[in-house]
């Protein structure tokens, strides 16, 4: 079964220099239930269908398939709520790989980075942009941005 163990972090935009991968994303979603989460999502030229269970700690259970671009552009279609639009940067600090989301449209102003983890108790180099740990806050989980955005926090 495939596990996620993710953290993520509030970035302090003076800090941190935008540099590193660029990859502009769109994802909507499809389904929710009791914590579990269908959702689509185009990054550049590739689109993925993704089903991700409960949240236990920092840790889900996440399955994650290719499909046809043109198959995930017809499936936000029946997405419920807004999709997110964000633009992804991808930097290695201390060997581990962050991804740095930079939120457009109804969440715009919003930056997390996230580094996956092989355990929940994993060290890692924190480099000197990261801010206040948001893990465990649900605002920021990209569903619930999808349904209440960043602007309306406000």
């Amino acid at each position: 079964m495939a596990k996620e163990i993710e953290r993520k972090f509030l970035v302090d935009n003076d800090l941190w220099k935008r540099k590193g991968v660029i990859i502009p994303m769109q994802q909507a979603y499809l389904a929710y239930h009791s914590g579990n989460v269908v959702r689509v999502r185009i990054a550049a030229d590739n689109a993925f269908l993704t089903i991700k269970g409960n949240l236990k700690g920092i840790t889900r259970d996440e399955f994650e398939y290719q499909v046809p671009t043109d198959d995930a552009l017809q499936m936000m279609k029946m997405a419920k709520g807004f999709s997110i639009v964000k633009k992804r940067y991808i930097e290695y600090v201390g060997g581990k790989k962050w991804e740095i989301d930079v939120f457009e449209k109804e969440n715009e102003g919003l930056i997390v980075a996230e580094i996956e983890l092989n355990s929940e108790t994993e060290s890692f180099e924190k480099p000197l942009w990261i801010l206040d740990e948001v893990s465990n806050d649900p605002r920021y989980y990209n569903f619930n941005l999808a349904q209440n955005p960043f602007s309306n926090w406000h």
